[in-house]
């Protein structure tokens, strides 16, 4: 039990030392260089299936630029990763809080070099509030749980993919996770860390929660803007006033008792990625490094505009039983 508690207000280490199959963790790391000609994401993760033999580490890698997609397995004992920080061992791969040293030879991709991270802009964590799940990190029985660990740093060094030298001092990272048995159902999902404001930040994520006999359009926003976050979530009493989800478009807007903020979230071509479900890491999603999201943000109060501006890079992820997400948010409007 202590240990479990410890893991909690450490959301960003592993999570699934003592777990059973099924289960799934995976770690999100987005690299953009400097001049926005290149951006990857990374994705070093585990999942334990029933079946023993299909169990096994991954990495996974999503090039924006063409949205080429590859998934490569590792045995399962050739990861290891820490409780309580920020640290993943994959065969000669590593990936830390310090940066990541990437020695990949796999079919239709070579991935060789090492990056070092600047100092994370960190999303807070108390045992109130342990990280963007709010309290509901604290519920044992959650289909999956949500991390945000850096909403923005900066990178330096140098990485070779495929043969094409790519430099990415003073470039931007983003770094997110996920474990449980299983991703949601149906779920969008939107994050850029490029906007004209240096520093500003999002991640939004409406997703169908799972509870006790029924389910809810469950959602966790931040907007990190010039010092601030802005948290908009189910557990905090914010509602969701609007959400379209069209073929190239997304709509969202949420208010609390202080803000409006409105999304705008335009897709571009994007690769398969290899998702996880109740049977293992069967699922299949696009997800575009592409994308573009408009952002305002508005006080309630005195009708100000304090954001507005397009984040570019956007990854964007819209998947699953959309129709159903769409009507449990009809149903909760009512």
């Amino acid at each position: 039990m202590f240990k479990r508690f410890r893991s909690i207000l450490h959301p960003e280490g592993f999570h699934g030392r003592a777990q059973r199959a099924p289960f799934f963790e995976g770690w999100y790391y987005k690299l953009v260089d400097a001049s926005e000609q290149h951006c990857l994401a990374l994705i070093p993760g585990i999942a334990l299936s029933a079946d023993p033999r299909q169990s096994h580490a991954f990495i996974q890698i999503l090039v924006g630029v063409g949205g080429q997609s590859f998934y490569h397995r590792f045995a399962p004992g050739q990861f290891s990763a820490e409780m309580l920080r920020l640290d993943q061992r994959i065969g000669p791969n590593s990936f830390s809080r310090s940066g990541i040293n990437l020695n990949l030879d796999i079919p239709g991709c070579r991935l060789h070099g090492s990056l070092r991270f600047g100092p994370f802009t960190s999303w807070p964590v108390s045992w109130r509030n342990p990280g963007i799940m709010g309290w509901y990190a604290w519920v044992p029985f959650m289909q999956c749980y949500h991390a945000v660990v850096s909403l923005d740093h900066d990178l330096c060094g140098e990485l070779n993919l495929s043969g094409e030298h790519i430099d990415f001092r003073g470039g931007r990272g983003y770094i997110e996770k996920d474990w449980g048995y299983s991703f949601p159902n149906a779920y969008i999902w939107l994050q850029s860390n490029h906007f004209d404001a240096p520093g500003t930040s999002l991640m939004a994520s409406v997703a169908v929660i799972p509870w006790l006999r029924g389910a809810f359009p469950g959602f966790i926003i931040g907007l990190y803007h010039q010092s601030t976050l802005y948290r908009f979530a189910t557990y905090t009493g914010a509602v969701i006033k609007k959400l379209e989800i069209g073929e190239q478009e997304i709509v969202l807007q949420i208010e609390d008792r202080k803000h409006r903020l409105s999304l705008w979230a335009l897709r571009a071509k994007g690769g398969l990625l290899q998702a996880p479900t109740s049977e293992g890491m069967t699922g299949r999603i696009g997800e575009t490094l592409g994308g573009r999201v408009e952002v305002r943000l508005e006080s309630i109060a005195d009708g100000c505009t304090i954001l507005q501006q397009w984040g570019r890079h956007a990854g964007i992820d819209a998947a699953g039983e959309l129709a159903r997400l769409l009507q449990l948010f009809r149903q909760a409007s009512d």
